[in-house]
């Protein structure tokens, strides 16, 4: 059975204020690890300054200076980044060679949360989701019902990270933290395991309209995306075959914005290219420099003119467009749409659903009912939120704002 070394993760905190963390991941290496560890940065709120990895195909050694918060828990940082690196033997010589079936883990569970409430205040829905961020449970479907009498029941289907959500203590821990911050205005909470078939369709729980699929989904750039203060307009991709003789060099020059190294190694993951060796860093206004030493998983460089065009096209496009975002007219009400893709192993984007309830929040408009579902479209699977707004409160606020405040949320561009 594998083991890990101590210093398989080590996290040296700034010593000063405007300084950066210093994360080393040091450990054998895997398809996709530093997709995996980079979500997990996204996932704990932190930004990634500048980085170099490096790997042999066997050992691999990353390290990333990011910007910390002063409630970032580093421990626990630590425990999820060890989680993700494949163990190696007791013998040092003999290194744990990662195989593909351990790329799809059991599915966790999913457990139902259901709370009433006194009245429907605005920022609720994103009070609770802050709360389940800080207990480590994904929120993989919400609705939200506000009955004629302003009390509003929320139905969230939940995955447990600490896969703990069955056990007495853990359920009593979520209602306390609920509790806390709801106080007299809850009026009752339950756990219960969800059905099997709580969050298994992919297809989504409601029908996405041609008129919306046609355009928020297309894997094409069109000239409306080109451009504009709501797109990361900067993005060059170029290969080069030449600079080394064992390797394709992708260098990438683009806007920063949340999670950019995460869509850069989730992609090409997707694509199966492995990394070798990688250096990264913001620079300039704003604008964060990337190169890349990849090949394939067979060690061979990428050589075909078709893969690296679609190599490059498939970056710009996640880099130009990590998420989309629209607003538009449900019947008479006003919904907001948000997708994102799905990496191949299944995993949805961090903090999507947190961000999202921040911005309205600010915006100071109440959520009506929210819908997460997963749908799929053009072979492409997609998460996509569905959020009804209150009639009463967007009537007050353009359209047009609300994109941009939710689109500068899920860009960290405030």
């Amino acid at each position: 059975m594998g083991i890990l070394n101590d210093d398989a993760v080590v996290i040296k905190e700034a010593e000063t204020a405007g300084d950066n963390t210093l994360i080393t991941v040091n450990c054998p290496d895997k398809t996709g690890l530093g997709c995996d560890v980079c979500r997990i940065i996204l996932l704990f709120g932190l930004s990634i300054a500048r980085g170099d990895v490096s790997t042999d195909g066997k050992w691999c050694y990353l390290v990333f200076w990011v910007v910390g918060k002063p409630t970032t828990r580093w421990y626990l940082l630590r425990e999820r980044l060890l989680e993700v690196c494949p163990p190696c033997t007791p013998a040092l010589s003999e290194i744990y060679y990662y195989r593909p079936e351990f790329q799809q883990p059991k599915p966790p569970k999913v457990f139902l949360l259901k709370f009433w409430c006194t009245f429907d205040r605005k920022g609720l829905l994103h009070d609770v989701t802050k709360v389940l961020c800080e207990l480590e449970l994904t929120v993989k479907r919400v609705k939200v019902f506000t009955a004629p009498d302003g009390r509003v029941m929320d139905l969230l289907f939940v995955t447990d990270t600490r896969e703990l959500l069955h056990t007495k203590k853990r359920q009593e821990e979520t209602k306390s933290q609920l509790n806390a911050m709801l106080g007299d205005n809850m009026i009752s909470f339950e756990i219960e395991l969800a059905g099997p078939g709580a969050t298994s369709n992919p297809q989504g729980s409601a029908f996405l309209p041609p008129a919306i699929t046609d355009g928020m989904f297309s894997l094409e750039l069109s000239e409306t995306h080109k451009g504009g203060a709501l797109t990361s307009d900067r993005v060059s991709v170029t290969v080069d075959n030449q600079l080394s003789h064992s390797h394709t060099v992708v260098h990438i020059v683009c806007r920063d914005h949340k999670g950019l190294i995460y869509d850069i190694m989730r992609t090409l993951k997707d694509y199966n290219i492995q990394t070798s060796y990688g250096r990264f860093s913001c620079k300039a206004k704003e604008n964060f420099e990337v190169d890349l030493f990849v090949m394939h998983v067979d060690g061979k460089k990428i050589v075909n003119l078709e893969k690296q065009n679609k190599l490059c096209s498939r970056l710009r496009m996640e880099l130009v467009r990590p998420l989309r975002v629209e607003v538009m007219s449900r019947g008479p009400d006003t919904e907001l749409l948000v997708a994102n893709p799905v990496e191949l192993a299944g995993r949805g984007r961090p903090l999507v659903f947190y961000d999202i309830t921040l911005a309205i929040t600010s915006l100071n408009i109440r959520i009506f009912s929210v819908e997460i579902a997963r749908h799929r479209i053009d072979d492409r699977e997609w998460e996509v939120y569905r959020v009804l707004l209150d009639e009463g409160d967007e009537a007050l606020v353009p359209r047009s704002m609300i994109r941009e405040c939710v689109v500068k949320n899920l860009m960290g561009w405030l």
